[in-house]
């Protein structure tokens, strides 16, 4: 079977209050999905914000299980932020045996589910085959396949109308004290992944209509969001989503009309900072 790893599928904020985040990114422009409980054993709730080709999601836990007892663990620990990227693949399952002889581990297939409301009513059931790469070959947060099995469910047109005007998920970036052994890293997880320097650091092309990922150490962050000094001695994590967006004045905007701080890069782009946007660096780029 050849690499299946297609590209950057979408993220997920892991968030203290999933109530109190979804607000939070209503002020920011975004169309969130109604709230979608999963399966039992999961024990978490989401909200997606939907574009053309991927999105994001913020994932609260309501109830606490054995399933989500590393997602408790990582929120004592860390705080909330983004914490996670998953990954297109066409089957979970021939996923498995094919990044076996990559040399690449992974764990168990799951299989989930999600009750979604329809516009005009009634309900409809998002489902998932998943598959997590072995934690110990992945530097930075959770990095797994996402097998959708109702897309259609997912990327309804409704959802992607944001009155900032986001497009797409334009990036990720990561912070780790080797930038350059973590993008090869990456890499090796993607069909079509290459690595090239970029911005004072190393970006991952992860393939076609996907995200791409950039790893930067610490004085490179402070240098790329001077506004959003990283806490002392930070390193190993997630740091920023990147959000494409249709014109950079619409959401100034709507940043005004709900009175959330942002800052201006010497690029022009917008950053919110991870106290106005559930632990996470929020960086608006046309």
């Amino acid at each position: 079977m050849p690499h299946p790893v297609l590209g950057v599928d979408h993220a997920y904020l892991l968030v203290d209050d999933l109530n109190a985040s979804s607000e939070v990114y209503r002020k920011l422009g975004f169309t969130l999905s109604p709230r979608g409980l999963h399966s039992s054993q999961k024990g978490t709730a989401n909200h997606t914000i939907i574009f053309a080709d991927d999105y994001f999601e913020l994932l609260g836990i309501v109830r606490e299980t054995d399933q989500n007892l590393p997602q408790r663990q990582m929120l004592a620990r860390d705080g909330e932020g983004l914490k996670a990227i998953a990954n297109r693949t066409e089957s979970a399952d021939a996923a498995k045996p094919a990044l076996a002889e990559l040399g690449l581990a992974t764990g168990d297939v799951s299989a989930f589910s999600r009750p979604l409301p329809l516009p005009g009513g009634g309900e409809g059931l998002a489902s998932f085959r998943t598959l997590s790469f072995e934690p110990d070959g992945v530097p930075l947060g959770h990095f797994f396949l996402c097998q959708h099995e109702t897309p259609h469910l997912v990327w309804r047109k409704e959802l992607q109308q944001h009155d900032n005007g986001a497009i797409s998920i334009a990036g990720i970036v990561g912070i780790h004290e080797d930038p350059q052994a973590t993008a090869e890293t990456y890499a090796r997880f993607y069909a079509n992944g290459s690595v090239s320097a970029a911005e004072g650091g190393f970006s991952v092309k992860t393939g076609e209509k996907s995200a791409p990922l950039l790893f930067v150490n610490a004085d490179t962050a402070l240098a790329l969001y001077p506004s959003v000094a990283p806490r002392e001695n930070e390193t190993n994590r997630l740091l920023a989503l990147r959000i494409s967006v249709s014109d950079i004045e619409r959401v100034k905007n709507v940043l005004a009309d709900n009175d959330v701080a942002y800052s201006v890069t010497e690029g022009g782009n917008i950053v919110v900072a991870p106290g106005d946007a559930s632990g996470t660096i929020i960086e608006f780029v046309v």
